[in-house]
């Protein structure tokens, strides 16, 4: 019993001092809301989305501590005033909880704003992204035109340039035609292969 009496005071005295961080949270809570309803900037959004998940943490803890308080009450013999003080952290429990729930539907709608400014942040990377991308390709396709236009230059200076580029053409045209007509030969042996089993 006695080491229940000592264990009782502590989880108490635990739960006192999470009661009065809670309270303390929960009215930051409220105002950092406010701020972020009127637009709040993105540092004020990153310390209220911590903010809430340091209340849910807390709400654990407490509630913890209610079931260890419990459990003590319920193997010793307690009292009427000990039942009471018990009631009445359960009671503080309740309200915190109802407190952090009220805010939910704000809190919701503020978590929503939040995950569409990010996706628009990601949006505007995408598009920048695409944009700079775009800038490229058309350098390169300057670089290229340019390119054909030195080579179309030098063709016409140098006739000789010209002959190789024009052989080197019909050589790749001769080699299309050599393989178009090896792949049908194979066509046709396959489908005179079929048709005759």
């Amino acid at each position: 019993m006695e080491d229940c009496e000592g264990g009782w005071e502590e989880l108490r005295k635990e739960a006192r001092k999470i009661e009065g961080d809670l309270d303390v949270k929960l009215s930051s809570y409220a105002k950092l809301g406010g701020m972020l309803s009127h637009g709040g900037d993105a540092r004020v959004e990153g310390s209220w989305k911590s903010m809430d998940t340091e209340i849910e943490l807390l709400l654990e803890k407490l509630l913890d501590i209610n079931d260890s308080m419990s459990r003590c009450v319920a193997a010793a013999t307690s009292t009427t005033s000990v039942t009471q003080k018990l009631a009445r952290h359960r009671d503080i429990l309740h309200e915190f909880t109802q407190a952090s729930g009220s805010s939910s539907p704000a809190a919701s709608l503020l978590r929503e704003r939040g995950a569409i400014h990010g996706n628009i942040a990601h949006m505007d990377e995408v598009i920048t992204i695409a944009h700079t991308t775009k800038v490229a390709l058309g350098a390169q396709r300057t670089t290229f035109m340019e390119i054909q236009g030195k080579v179309k230059q030098l063709g016409d200076r140098f006739p000789a340039i010209r002959g190789v580029l024009g052989a080197i053409k019909r050589k790749k045209s001769k080699d299309t035609l050599i393989l178009a007509g090896v792949i049908t030969a194979c066509i046709l042996f396959l489908i005179i292969y079929w048709l005759s089993k």
